[in-house]
C-alpha cells in the first residue's frame, strides 16, 4: 500500500509540472468570467493522462480552502517568468486533496460498517442523530455532540438523551470525553490514510 501510495504520489507530482502551466494559462479566463471550470477540467485531465487511469480527488475543494494562498501564488508566478514556486505549490495542493480524498472515502467505509453493525441495536432517535452527525463529515460537530445538541436533533427528554447517548457509547458508536455538563461524544472510528 505504501510504495503504491508514494507511486500515485511521484505521478501527481511529474503530472503537476506540466498541468501547472495549462492551468495558469487559464487563470486569466478564470478571472474574466469569475469561475474555473475550465481550469478545473484541465486539472482532472492532466492528473488523469499523469497516473494513466481515472482519479477520484477533490482538486477544487482544496483550492476553495487555499483561496488566498492560491492567488499570492499565481500572482508571484503571473510576475516573473519563474513558476517553480508555483510548481510548489500546486504539487502540495494536489497531494493534500489525495490525502483528504482517501480520508473521506475511509470515513465512508467506516460509517456503513457502523450502520451494519449497529442495525437492530439503535432505536429511530440514536439513527436519526448519528446520521446527523456523519452529515458533518470525519471531524463530526465542532466541538462534539452535547447532550443539548442530542436533544435538538431528536427531540427526547433529558433523561432519555442521557440514556441513549450512555446506549451508543457501550455500543461503541461513540466515544465521550469530559463529565457531567461538559461531557462531549464523537464517533469512534478509525480513520487511517
Amino acid at each position: 500500500m505504501r510504495l503504491r501510495q508514494f507511486w500515485c504520489n511521484w505521478c501527481i507530482l511529474c503530472s503537476c509540472t506540466s498541468l501547472d502551466f495549462s492551468r495558469n494559462s487559464f487563470s486569466a479566463i478564470d478571472f474574466i468570467y469569475g469561475n474555473g471550470r475550465i481550469g478545473r477540467a484541465l486539472v482532472e485531465k492532466s492528473l488523469s493522462q499523469g497516473i494513466g487511469g481515472s482519479i477520484l480527488i477533490a482538486v477544487s475543494k482544496v483550492l476553495e480552502k487555499r483561496k488566498k494562498e492560491y492567488y499570492q501564488a499565481l500572482e508571484a508566478c503571473n510576475r516573473t517568468l519563474e513558476a517553480t514556486a508555483w510548481v510548489e505549490f500546486f504539487a502540495d495542493v494536489v497531494l493534500q486533496a489525495q490525502e483528504e480524498s482517501l480520508l473521506l472515502l475511509n470515513f465512508i467505509i467506516e460509517k456503513s460498517r457502523l450502520l451494519i453493525r449497529l442495525a437492530g441495536k439503535v432505536n429511530q432517535r440514536q439513527e436519526k442523530v448519528l446520521l446527523r452527525i456523519f452529515q458533518e463529515g470525519p471531524s463530526g460537530f465542532k466541538g462534539g455532540l452535547s447532550a443539548e445538541k442530542y436533544i435538538a436533533i431528536s427531540g427526547a427528554s433529558r433523561a432519555t438523551a442521557t440514556r441513549d447517548l450512555a446506549e451508543l457509547v457501550e455500543l461503541g458508536a461513540l466515544f465521550k470525553t469530559g463529565e457531567l455538563r461538559y461531557s462531549r461524544y464523537w464517533l469512534n472510528l478509525i480513520l487511517d490514510i
